[in-house]
């Protein structure tokens, strides 16, 4: 075991409960990088000014950084420090607080989902893709579509793809592009979604690809993540079957699978200068794996953190970030598994036929139903 396997493992608590132990910001020999493991550890490191989301001298993977992908991937508010990254934050995050949740309800209603592992993975990692592009004025045809691309496209986040995965990265992120320029450029678009993004856009200068590249992103976060979430809850209720029988609180379960089984394991920082965190020196270039599922079992973030309780008074969590990098979409991707959750339950699915894998990964934790 170590950190980064650990993230697909059956059951990595008890090892995150160890490294905890050892201090809760250690040097791992094996990887040759720190492991920042504690609440503490994770929320110094997080909110450290020095501490970045890419290495000063590598702003874009090698392996993508000639074609398409790598051009969105170096605008990707995600990827970026200073103003790269607070202009399209301050851009994008007002809407996504106001989406009226009825009308995230609305969408996913509409789509057709059927009980089966197939209609599972559709729902989970189609599904909210199909949403996010119907809040910005795309068709449900464009949607499906989109949806598609956007899987394509997470394959450049990733150092686990071949290159074929990665041909097909660059190509999904230039066939994305073409339809945001269509989508833009056309005078009919009813979206108050993405006028509002459009509009506070409008005062950052190269705003049409940094734009661009950000709704691409905003694509790409919702893809992989909110399917861990929904997963992991599925999850959660196949471990739980008695909940089934009860008016479970989807609000509840929903809050408590992100905070104890996160689709999102671990992040990364890059130290960019000399600094001290949390008592330890660092040099520029070192690298710090960042554990936020073990920070979230942590006694000092939650009283009883291994035990899932769907009525926790305080609950915290850095499954979705936290900082200046915290993730701007969260209301968002609650919404969506909330109403993608009841949809599934309501044509109750025999859960306890499904068996499951973890989708290979050096982060997420998402699961694969057959």
């Amino acid at each position: 075991m170590d950190p980064i396997i650990a993230a697909t493992h059956a059951d990595p608590y008890p090892y995150y409960a160890h490294l905890r132990a050892q201090g809760g910001l250690v040097f791992h020999q094996g990887l040759k990088l720190w492991v920042a493991s504690s609440a503490k550890a994770v929320a110094t490191v997080l909110a450290h000014p020095d501490c970045h989301v890419r290495p000063t001298h590598e702003p874009v993977p090698k392996a993508i950084a000639s074609g398409m992908a790598g051009k969105v991937f170096r605008q990707l508010m995600r990827m970026n420090e200073g103003e790269s990254q607070r202009c399209p934050r301050s851009a994008i995050q007002p809407g996504l607080a106001l989406i009226d949740v009825e009308d995230i309800n609305a969408l996913v209603s509409a789509r057709w989902l059927s009980p089966d592992a197939e209609g599972l993975h559709k729902a989970m990692f189609r599904g909210p893709v199909c949403v996010v592009a119907a809040l910005l004025g795309f068709s449900p045809a464009q949607a499906r579509v989109i949806s598609e691309l956007t899987g394509d496209f997470v394959a450049c986040l990733t150092p686990l793809s071949d290159q074929p995965q990665l041909d097909a990265a660059h190509a999904a992120a230039e066939q994305l592009r073409g339809y945001f320029i269509e989508l833009l450029a056309d005078p009919d678009n009813q979206s108050t979604l993405l006028a509002g993004i459009r509009q506070r856009f409008a005062a950052t200068s190269d705003a049409g690809e940094s734009l661009i590249a950000n709704l691409i992103g905003l694509f790409s976060q919702t893809y992989e993540a909110t399917a861990g979430l929904i997963g992991n809850a599925l999850l959660a209720l196949i471990r739980n079957p008695q909940w089934l029988n009860d008016s479970i609180n989807l609000d509840d379960l929903l809050a408590e699978v992100q905070r104890f089984d996160p689709s999102v394991q671990n992040t990364r920082r890059f130290v960019a200068a000399s600094c001290e965190i949390d008592g330890v020196n660092f040099n520029a270039g070192d690298v710090i794996l960042v554990l936020l599922a073990s920070a979230n079992r942590d006694s000092q973030l939650n009283d009883h953190p291994d035990a899932f309780m769907l009525e926790r008074a305080q609950r915290r969590s850095f499954a979705f970030g936290a900082g200046r990098h915290q993730c701007p979409g969260q209301v968002l991707a609650m919404s969506i598994a909330h109403a993608t959750l009841r949809q599934i339950l309501a044509l109750k699915p025999a859960l306890e036929h499904l068996t499951w894998c973890y989708r290979p990964s050096l982060n997420g934790r998402i699961p694969l139903f057959t």
